[in-house]
């Protein structure tokens, strides 16, 4: 049975909070949050110990910390908590700086093997089916991917003001998956949209289209949008010379109607991440808590998050340079 501590009893705490106390071998003992009664909320839910101040997380008995904090706090309370002797689930990105997360991987050395990033969406059913099928061989080798991710509406312009823009707070998660499915990126080509004034006002995008040469030839296609008239928008295809891989959307039936006006009708896509990702924030979990028992790393790792992060910062130079191509050293 494994000790868990939560830093940010915010929105992602709630769902991590809720994935700790439906698993079996996880035990949430501790929700600490400097804002008001945030902590004391959450934690009363579980019957779990609550506190203001962060630093009681890392004094604690706990095993294992999930850092759901904001993203400014990510690389320090990594470090204190992998110093405290405790293993680590961190919400991604490590940092919205680059060489802030470098310092991090720097700092976490040769124990980068009790950390793990939060990209959840790798322990998606479907995505992580379309993976195990590729590694089979059952279409040969990545020639084509596509991911498509758009949201159904824009966080509020204070969120995004701070959010790092739209590759590092959206698309990393896609950079992740592209990764994830394809293997090492060399290049990066990123096109922004903007078709909202307001986030056009603070310097962002609102929608983007990307491109990313795999260092095997393969080549991914990125779609991104803040906005979904449909719902969340969440797709993935790996196209190779034996075949193709596609996970879909999700509703909340698989029953299609079909009459004199329609075909094939079904019911709008799940909201967003909370209904949409609820099985791939268990399966994470799951993963975290058996690899720290079995003494094995878990993944995707520190290291996997710091490339996402360089992938995202390409994607930005790139699309604010209108398109030029970005190459990785």
């Amino acid at each position: 049975m494994l000790k868990f501590a939560i830093i940010g009893a915010g929105r992602i705490g709630g769902v991590h909070a809720r994935a700790v106390a439906g698993h079996p071998a996880g035990e949430l003992a501790l929700v600490a949050d400097p804002v008001g009664d945030a902590a004391a909320r959450l934690a009363a839910g579980y019957g779990a110990a609550s506190t203001t101040d962060v630093a009681d997380v890392f004094a604690s008995d706990v095993d294992a910390v999930i850092v759901g904090s904001p993203t400014p706090f990510h690389v320090d309370q990594i470090i204190a908590a992998v110093e405290a002797g405790k293993a680590v689930l961190a919400e991604k990105p490590v940092d919205l700086d680059l060489a802030r997360a470098d310092e991090c991987v720097a700092a976490v050395g040769d124990r980068a093997d009790r950390v793990m990033l939060g990209f959840n969406r790798r322990f998606d059913p479907g995505f992580a089916e379309v993976r195990a099928r590729i590694d089979a061989g059952e279409i040969g080798e990545v020639e084509q991917l596509t991911i498509i991710s758009r949201d159904p509406a824009a966080p509020p312009a204070q969120y995004l003001t701070n959010s790092g823009g739209i590759f590092r707070d959206m698309t990393i998660h896609d950079l992740d998956m592209a990764r994830f499915l394809l293997g090492d990126i060399v290049e990066v080509t990123a096109v922004g949209q903007n078709f909202a004034e307001d986030i056009k006002e603070i310097g962002d995008f609102d929608g983007a289209v990307l491109t990313l040469r795999g260092a095997n030839g393969g080549v991914a296609t990125i779609i991104n949008s803040r906005h979904c008239a449909t719902g969340y928008d969440q797709r993935v295809e790996a196209f190779g010379p034996r075949g193709s891989l596609r996970a879909e959307n999700h509703t909340a039936t698989r029953v299609q109607f079909f009459g004199a006006e329609v075909s094939g009708a079904s019911g709008p896509y799940l909201n967003f991440f909370l209904e949409r990702y609820t099985e791939a924030y268990a399966a994470e979990l799951d993963h975290f808590i058996t690899s720290i028992e079995a003494g094995k790393a878990p993944s995707p790792s520190l290291w996997d998050g710091r490339e996402a992060l360089a992938l995202a910062d390409a994607a930005t130079r790139s699309a604010h340079s209108g398109g030029t191509p970005v190459t990785l050293g």
